[in-house]
């Protein structure tokens, strides 16, 4: 590729990411549960990757489970509460509430919406403003309304699609004020920004490694101590009980790899101000040669990498083949939802015109970004939407 952003749905591992994997494929290839010197020397190896992730996310090692992604990190937090609190608290003939939003990625939108389908819990829907970020009143009221019934509260703390930054702060000071649980979906934002998550009012953060330069296939749970969450995946007393089966030896060690290296990153503000010069420069470009886009979420504060562009009338697919043809990546959303017709649920929630939406791409820089790759995006983006146009 000339230019790839599209590092919300993935980054390149680094060179010591895929060293350090190489060398517990080849050398620490033991069972970690085993108490032989194989067992105990691969033990050793995911206890300092637990060490690494901790110091990135500013937490204790004790309190990060492994897991195999974001996904399931997501619905460990979701499902296992569920299971963890049984019915206290509310009377024995309703099911306990969710709280959540329309913007969150697929992995808590669609946990929460097949938990309320199978009758396990109600879902209580907090829209957002048209720049993505929570109604704070909302949140109060549906706090309210349901009081003594709430299990959960999950917002996301950088949206995927947009970057858009909720105010993590001031939702978990409502959730303390009603001893509910609140869970972050980090995803996006750790090894991004500096992360202290002990220092804010969140119960349980979900972390993923490929977002930071690390392997697919892993990811954590930060579950702060004293809460409990009960084992989604059983089997095994592995991860503390919390999650059974074998621990994948390699990824996590990646994973903490990638930790070290992101811990390194986000001490020094000068990349994250090098990024956001980056797309700040190559939005001004796009919207400068093509004057009716939109840039969705732009009156927020987002994360430095990402930029989401609205086209009107034209189709994302259409754009995306276009821009792939011409060697840039960028996608139509969340990476999970690409091959879809549909317009992003994400900004339809956040008000934004449906002719805009389906035209809506989002581009998402990493710390490899290059100013070559934003000077061959900002050329070819208006030159491919152009080249739609008068097709069309």
């Amino acid at each position: 590729m000339r230019a790839y952003l599209d590092s919300n749905a993935t980054t390149q591992p680094l060179p010591e990411v895929v060293a350090a994997m190489t060398d517990a494929l080849v050398r620490g290839w033991g069972n970690p549960s085993s108490v032989h010197r194989a067992g105990i020397d691969a033990r050793h190896a995911v206890e300092l990757a637990r060490e690494s992730v901790a110091r990135l996310v500013g937490a204790q090692p004790r309190e990060v489970v492994f897991t195999s992604g974001g996904t399931e990190s997501a619905w460990l937090a979701i499902a296992g509460t569920l299971d963890a609190m049984g019915g206290a608290g509310r009377p024995a003939a309703l099911p306990p509430v969710l709280v959540t939003m329309r913007t969150e990625h697929s992995a808590v939108r669609e946990a929460c919406e097949a938990l309320e389908a199978r009758g396990r819990v109600r879902v209580a829907w907090v829209p957002p403003a048209a720049d993505g970020v929570i109604d704070l009143a909302a949140l109060d009221a549906a706090l309210a309304e349901h009081d003594g019934a709430v299990a959960l509260v999950s917002v996301m703390g950088a949206n995927n699609e947009t970057g858009v930054l909720q105010p993590l702060q001031s939702i978990g000071e409502r959730c303390r004020a009603r001893g509910v649980r609140f869970h972050c979906d980090a995803t996006q934002w750790v090894g991004r920004m500096p992360t202290a998550l002990a220092n804010l009012p969140v119960d349980l953060a979900t972390v993923s490694s490929h977002k930071f330069h690390g392997p697919k296939g892993v990811g954590a749970l930060w579950v702060r101590a004293g809460v409990r969450v009960r084992a989604q995946v059983v089997g095994g007393p592995q991860e503390r009980e919390q999650r059974g089966g074998t621990e994948n030896v390699p990824g996590i060690v990646g994973m903490g790899a990638a930790a070290d290296a992101a811990a390194a990153w986000v001490a020094d503000a000068a990349g994250r101000e090098r990024g956001a010069a980056l797309r700040d420069a190559f939005e001004r470009a796009v919207c400068a040669a093509v004057p009716d886009a939109v840039v969705n979420g732009a009156g927020a504060a987002r994360l430095w990498n990402t930029t989401n562009i609205g086209f009107p009338g034209l189709e994302a697919e259409a754009l995306l083949l276009l821009l792939s043809e011409r060697g840039v990546a960028a996608s139509a959303g969340a990476a999970c939802s690409s091959g879809s017709l549909d317009p992003s649920p994400v900004l339809l929630a956040m008000g934004v015109e449906p002719r805009v939406a389906h035209g809506s791409l989002r581009f998402s820089l990493s710390r490899l970004t290059t100013d070559e790759e934003m000077r061959v995006a900002a050329d070819e983006v208006p030159a491919c939407v152009a080249r739609l146009r008068r097709s069309a």
